[in-house]
């Protein structure tokens, strides 16, 4: 318990997956958290099972591909609480069905995943900053993704944005650490999140699965965990860091998984 206690965090895209698995374990140490969400009345179900596990929360609207609706979410979060020490960064969305190859893609997707994905990052850092300077310092936290890390079949804009988000953080960290701002980025694996168990067949989860190197998928709580390990103290000498949490998935040579197979064959 009291792990962030006396901190304010803004979670954005707070109302389900890792964002409520995050807000639900930072209010649980001690902070004090906005669940903002388009998914308003979500957002607001989230606060609400918080307080009544005796954290403090508030769930708001927030439209995270508007600038304006950003600023607000930002400057409710000081109204309300009267600092942000906290900010995750995690709204995030893909599309399979236009985000596809770099020749076959949907260039208004292209666009609006960058502006979802990669932009929103820069506009919440951009508002909460200040508050922060003038409170002390604060911590800033990313949701990236492996996709910013390794190539795929299809999904180019939402890989791009999420390297854009890797690498904005280094600079964000950069230039603000002196102010004591830290800000790192979580990388998340395939996490068994609500959608993710709605849309994924149990053969395409077998497939990620063989190549984990670990037995079992990743939860939303997973990632909450290393969420509210960079909000606390205990993480104030990392910043500009892209925490991997994928279970091993990307680690090994891709051919061990075969080659595991063919020596229980033989």
């Amino acid at each position: 318990m009291d792990r962030v206690k006396n901190k304010v965090a803004l979670v954005t895209g707070g109302a389900s997956g890792i964002g409520l698995s995050s807000s639900a374990l930072l209010a649980k140490e001690g902070a004090k958290v906005v669940v903002a969400d388009y998914n308003v009345d979500g957002a607001k179900k989230v606060a609400e099972d918080i307080k009544a596990n005796g954290g403090e929360a508030v769930g708001i609207f927030l439209d995270a591909g508007n600038e304006e609706s950003i600023k607000e979410a930002v400057e409710f979060t000081v109204k309300q609480y009267g600092k942000i020490t906290v900010l995750f960064n995690n709204v995030g969305s893909t599309n399979l069905k236009k985000d596809l190859d770099v020749v076959n893609m949907d260039l208004e997707e292209w666009d609006r995943l960058m502006n979802l994905n990669l932009k929103s990052v820069l506009l919440g850092s951009r508002f909460a900053i200040p508050y922060m300077i003038e409170n002390g310092g604060g911590s800033i936290i990313n949701t990236a993704s492996m996709a910013g890390f390794a190539g795929d079949s299809i999904r180019a804009a939402y890989g791009a944005s999420k390297a854009g988000v890797i690498n904005l953080t280094k600079y964000i960290a950069t230039q603000y650490g002196k102010e004591n701002i830290r800000c790192n980025a979580v990388a998340p694996g395939l996490i068994l999140t609500p959608a993710a168990k709605n849309n994924m067949s149990q053969e395409l989860l077998d497939v990620f699965g063989k190549y984990n190197q670990l037995p079992y998928h990743g939860e939303p709580e997973d990632i909450g965990h290393t969420v509210l390990f960079l909000a606390s103290d205990e993480s104030k000498f990392i910043t500009g860091q892209t925490i991997q949490v994928e279970g091993g998935h990307y680690l090994s040579n891709p051919t061990i998984p075969d080659f595991r197979e063919m020596m229980k064959q033989s």
